[in-house]
């Protein structure tokens, strides 16, 4: 008889080790989606802030370029006044 109770007792607390505890995977659940989340965003914010960086790089050396020609200019203009 001890041998009986002892069995079921054995596989009862086996049997309570292997229930499910729903509110811990639901947490864990929810946990990797908003991590999930975090990700997506901060892989959108980067995109955007790379593009926006290019963008102004972009700018900046139009700007230089735009120098440029214009010290091209001066300087033939100064040439050609020298040279009549």
């Amino acid at each position: 008889m001890k041998k009986v109770a002892l069995t079921v007792a054995v596989l009862a607390l086996g049997l309570a080790a292997c229930n499910k505890n729903n509110a811990e995977n639901n947490a864990a659940n929810e946990t990797a989606v908003e991590n999930n989340a975090d990700v997506d965003v901060n892989a959108a914010t980067n995109d955007s802030l790379n593009a926006a960086d290019n963008a102004l790089n972009a700018t900046d050396n139009s700007v230089a370029n735009a120098g440029n020609a214009l010290n091209s200019a001066n300087a033939t203009a100064a040439n050609a006044t020298e040279n009549k």
